[in-house]
């Protein structure tokens, strides 16, 4: 794990009081779909057979099933930008099936993992300036999660790790693909949603071609 913690923690406020709202399936949660279902029970029964072999990190075996429902989400489905892709995907199943995503289509597979396995998962979201200080800034999204052995919510960045990018799954510090940089007007935004927000969900059906997408990505929360 990087020694330098890449993010600070902040008291996270939840827009949806129910908590059952961030367990359930949704249109773009949609670990109903069978190929969602199958692969977050594929992840359960990895954590399940590790254990038995070995002591896993976390005791408590929902952090150790983020955790792997985390790095399977960062390593094994790539970023689009990172590969040259032109697709956009929005659903969870869709990142699934391609094996690809921007962060906000990253981040609702997670989501859509983790609910599946009983885990309440949460997105949220950074406001970042990615191609200089003087550039407009644009929402980054991410994920948080509950624990109920430690009552809190935490967040993860599951966006992909390259030169530059070292997101880890840590409970105790954040070590976040982005650390903000307020000199610069950056923000991490201390809501945490139970469903996409409405001007990421418009921007990704709008735009069906990649580099148009991110000529206009989302500059703007719309509110949910």
């Amino acid at each position: 794990m990087n020694d330098t913690k890449s993010g600070s923690t902040m008291p996270l406020v939840m827009k949806n009081s129910d908590m059952a709202s961030y367990l359930a399936p949704s249109e773009y949660i949609d670990f109903t779909d069978p190929e969602v279902a199958g692969a977050a029970a594929s992840l359960m029964q990895k954590m399940l057979d590790d254990s038995a072999e070995s002591e896993p990190e976390y005791l408590d075996p929902e952090m150790q099933l983020a955790k792997i429902c985390f790095e399977f989400v960062r390593d094994g489905i790539r970023h689009s930008i990172d590969i040259g892709s032109k697709k956009v995907v929005l659903k969870a199943s869709e990142v699934l099936a391609e094996k690809e995503g921007l962060c906000y289509a990253k981040s609702h597979l997670l989501a859509a993992l983790l609910r599946a396995n009983g885990i309440p998962a949460a997105l949220c979201y950074q406001y970042l300036r990615f191609d200089g200080p003087d550039s407009s800034l644009i929402l980054h999204g991410l994920n948080a999660v509950y624990f109920e052995s430690i009552g809190r919510w935490i967040r993860l960045d599951a966006r992909g790790n390259k030169n530059g990018v070292d997101a880890c799954f840590s409970i105790d510090n954040e070590y976040l693909a982005f650390p903000v940089r307020p000199g610069l007007g950056e923000t991490d935004i201390p809501f945490i949603y139970s469903e996409p927000d409405r001007a990421v969900v418009a921007a990704i059906n709008k735009y069906k071609d990649l580099d148009d997408l991110i000529k206009n990505l989302p500059s703007r929360l719309a509110g949910r």
